[in-house]
């Protein structure tokens, strides 16, 4: 495998620098921006496969960027910002970052959290056990452009954390699956205390069914255990 690059997106000098030296230590090639404008002209002329991005930005913040690089397929996205409040927190993840720590930071937490999501946005082999195109009540989830295409064929870009979710629930379908499971697949990590993650990702993925079938009864919500999906998968 290549060595991964990996884009800073930070405009405080400090963090930028120290960011810059931790991921260069675990052997990544790191590119820097201040702002979204430097941000997409390293896009243009790099293939990027993860951005640690803070939202406090000039010019367009952190979270109008994250809705630009979820437009990107199989980069992973890492919000690091001092906006620790729960409304951010949901917000960085409904708009489709794949994880989200706050200020001060543990570098050796950081670290794993982006090895975990690089292992799957650099794996191309990690949805082979499902074809490229499976049918489901009408409804079509297309691995090789990550999209969920509805029975009128309208189409969803999924971030990562969704499409994943969904890859998980047709691979089993009728069975209980814990939060657990959920986050593991979704971002290689173990689930915290108080972590909304996964329900937050459910909420999406059910938003995206609701104008063409009711969704909760195609994800099924199991108190104190997890979620089920109930729905059909074709054959």
């Amino acid at each position: 495998m290549q060595t991964p690059n990996v884009l800073i997106v930070e405009d405080e000098v400090v963090t930028r620098t120290t960011l810059k030296s931790l991921f260069e230590a675990e052997g990544y090639n790191v590119f820097e921006a201040e702002h979204g404008e430097q941000m997409h002209d390293i896009f243009e002329n790099n293939t990027i496969n993860l951005v640690i991005m803070d939202i406090n930005l000039p010019g367009k913040n952190g979270l109008l960027l994250a809705r630009e690089v979820r437009g990107r397929k199989n980069v992973g996205l890492i919000f690091l910002t001092g906006r620790d409040n729960d409304v951010d927190r949901i917000l960085g993840l409904e708009i489709g970052a794949d994880d989200y720590l706050t200020k001060p930071f543990n570098p050796r937490e950081l670290t794993i959290r982006a090895r975990n999501l690089l292992a799957r946005t650099t794996n191309s082999s990690e949805d082979d056990d499902l074809p490229s195109r499976v049918n489901f009540n009408g409804w079509i989830l297309d691995g090789d452009s990550r999209s969920l295409i509805s029975p009128s064929s309208k189409e969803f870009r999924l971030p990562r954390s969704e499409f994943r979710a969904l890859h998980l629930f047709l691979n089993n379908p009728g069975k209980i699956l814990t939060r657990e499971q959920l986050i593991m697949e979704m971002t290689g990590r173990e689930l915290r205390p108080n972590d909304r993650t996964v329900d937050v990702t459910i909420r999406r993925i059910r938003k995206h069914f609701e104008s063409e079938i009711n969704a909760d009864d195609l994800i099924v919500t199991i108190h104190g255990e997890g979620y089920r999906f109930c729905g059909t998968v074709d054959s």
